[in-house]
């Protein structure tokens, strides 16, 4: 019984008025081939800094604007020079690959690394777009390149605008698609414990390559961590003051549930592809945990609607 109250208290299932009875949807009919059509969705007020920026000011940029990804581009010309994400900041403050640089180039002192240029760790084979690409060339080359965001630039190679997974959710918000949730959900979940330390948590899903991580207590979800989150946490305050005055041990040890920062909301695998994309878009989160008699059957995040767009 108690169990069951602190699942409905943490867990929230949205249903509601998110939904246009249009008829199902050909997804083919909304990835248009036009040349230029990939404007009509991608987002133009896009920032970018240049390769100069110290990381720990393209953190802050990352956290005061919500961005997952930040196009890095030349301070005069503003063309395309690379690309830094959450997860790659996660590597490099978390102890992935990138961590690398600091104990290599920096010996160790993790202030001087995060003061360092964004250009140390930013992937400079940025995978672009053109404005006179179509819908079905991002589609395409998001799924080849296994991106959730790609920089457009015009014809001089400055860059112009952003296009994301969230773009194509948006896409198929409050449309009936005539496909489920379950049809595109993954099944395969790595979950952690509410206990597991934020070091061991934040290596899972760098080795892994994963975005986000389903937190368990009891046999209940109580919430997921994504990238973003522990980039947030490794990167504020007392916590970064900590990493730098040689404390690291001790933050990588808290418990991975003192991350979560809201209540978990759920969907069910019956539920419409569309109808799943408005509450996503609603709830401002990338993915959904999908439920079923109370126990966790799946999630699906903005890569499944991506691909589900691909088919």
């Amino acid at each position: 019984m108690k169990n069951q109250k602190a699942r409905a208290e943490s867990q929230k299932e949205v249903r509601g008025a998110y939904i246009r009875n249009v008829g199902p949807l050909d997804f083919k009919t909304r990835i248009s081939e036009r040349t230029g059509d990939i404007m009509t969705i991608a987002s133009r007020e896009v920032v970018t800094i240049p390769p100069t920026t110290p990381i720990i000011d393209a953190v802050k940029t990352m956290l005061g604007k919500g961005f997952r990804r930040l196009p890095i581009a030349d301070a005069g010309t503003n063309r395309l020079k690379g690309i830094v994400t959450s997860q790659d900041i996660v590597d490099f403050l978390g102890g992935g690959k990138r961590h690398l640089i600091v104990k290599n180039r920096f010996k160790g002192n993790l202030l001087s690394a995060v003061n360092a240029s964004i250009s140390e760790i930013m992937e400079e084979n940025v995978v672009s777009l053109n404005e006179k690409d179509s819908l079905k060339d991002a589609l395409s080359i998001m799924i080849k390149e296994n991106i959730g965001g790609v920089p457009i630039t015009d014809r001089e190679g400055r860059v112009s605008a952003i296009i994301s997974e969230r773009d194509f959710v948006f896409l198929v918000s409050g449309i009936v698609t005539g496909k489920t949730v379950n049809d595109y959900m993954s099944r395969n979940i790595v979950t952690a414990p509410s206990d597991m330390s934020v070091g061991t948590a934040t290596k899972s899903m760098i080795n892994n390559g994963f975005r986000r991580l389903p937190i368990i207590k009891d046999n209940v979800l109580i919430g997921i961590i994504t990238a973003s989150d522990i980039m947030r946490f490794l990167g504020s305050g007392n916590i970064f003051d900590k990493l730098v005055t040689g404390n690291a041990k001790e933050v990588f040890e808290v418990p991975i549930r003192t991350l979560i920062r809201r209540d978990v909301v759920f969907i069910r695998p019956d539920v419409d592809l569309g109808e799943a994309a408005s509450i996503m878009l609603q709830k401002n989160v990338g993915s959904l945990p999908v439920l079923e008699d109370g126990e966790l059957k799946g999630i699906i995040t903005e890569r499944d609607f991506v691909r589900a767009m691909a088919e």
